[in-house]
């Protein structure tokens, strides 16, 4: 049956796709953990600030010390299980600045520099900024493709971990025994911007990045026993660990320094040379000098009718 001419065209119905939500995908568990363990950081940073707050300087230092001590692991974890990323980095930056840029300048300030009010003030708050401009130049440098392999070995200035650990140092003293004099204030406010200016300064600092990927099968026994005899160590004798080791790594900072002169003197002398080999083997053949003449080459006669010796054919 023929449908009436009068009747509305029907138009045909189009199948329009069906919206699916984007799916995203699932995120592997080894890439978790790093960033775990730089929260449980944070959260010990954080604690820091508290227990100074409440007057119990024991527990902030040892808060800080517990935040250093995952702050130097979640890297090293996140390469072992191959969980790196752009975001776990971007955390860890913020992290280190609150952990080992507040805490340990607030703690400082809470400590003694309140003494001298404002000026006291003002270095803790010198001491926070550094670390973080600190942190801001180690992330640019991080993603510079002109520095060479050899420079991964060396921080420029001094880490923001090792400064926290280090500008605490005359509240360890303190914790030996040492009497609270007048002096200690300005002392420690002098110290405090010292050790901002080598956070922020372009001294070479040895990493230890890649010390302790291998470790030799004879060594492995000997390094369980010193790294158990550490610990033992720092629980016991706290403050005595604490400032022995600020005061070595103190007195070692030169050493860094003088091993990056004598790494980039070594390097610049290899580039030199590499970049010398190419240019002696493409130099012309009359530049050479005569001894490399072939030895059978017959010597120039003289002209029968003149006696000159003819010109050298090219």
């Amino acid at each position: 049956m023929n449908a009436s001419p009068f009747e509305p065209r029907r138009r045909p119905l189009l199948r329009r796709p069906l919206l699916r939500r984007p799916r995203f995908r699932a995120i592997p568990v080894r890439t978790l953990v790093p960033n775990i363990i730089t929260l449980l950081a944070l959260c010990a940073g954080l604690t820091a600030i508290r227990l100074a707050v409440e007057d119990r300087l024991e527990w902030a230092l040892a808060a800080i010390v517990f935040a250093a001590a995952l702050d130097g692991i979640d890297g090293r974890v996140a390469r072992m299980l191959k969980g790196t990323s752009r975001f776990g980095a971007e955390l860890d930056s913020l992290a280190d600045f609150v952990n080992f840029g507040v805490a340990p300048a607030l703690i400082l300030y809470f400590w003694g520099l309140n003494e001298l009010k404002s000026a006291g003030w003002i270095a803790a708050m010198v001491f926070a900024i550094c670390a973080g401009l600190r942190l801001a130049r180690f992330n640019v440098m991080m993603e510079d493709p002109d520095r060479p392999a050899w420079a991964g070995a060396y921080f420029v200035g001094m880490p923001a971990p090792a400064g926290a650990i280090t500008v605490l140092l005359p509240i360890y003293v303190q914790f030996l025994g040492v009497p609270h004099f007048a002096f200690v204030a300005p002392v420690t406010l002098l110290y405090t911007l010292a050790i901002a200016f080598l956070m922020v300064s372009r001294l070479p600092v040895f990493s230890g990045k890649r010390v302790g990927k291998r470790v030799a099968p004879e060594l492995v026994l000997p390094v369980f026993v010193c790294i158990v005899l550490f610990f033992a160590l720092l629980i016991a004798y706290p403050w005595v660990v604490l400032a022995t080791g600020t005061v070595v790594y103190l007195a070692v900072l030169p050493f860094g320094w003088l091993s990056y002169r004598e790494t980039k003197r070594k390097a610049e002398a290899q580039e030199s040379g590499k970049a010398a080999t190419p240019a002696a083997q493409s130099a012309p053949e009359a530049q050479r000098p005569q001894a490399e003449a072939p030895a059978s080459e017959p010597p120039l006669a003289a002209h029968p009718s003149t006696g000159e010796r003819p010109t050298r054919l090219n």
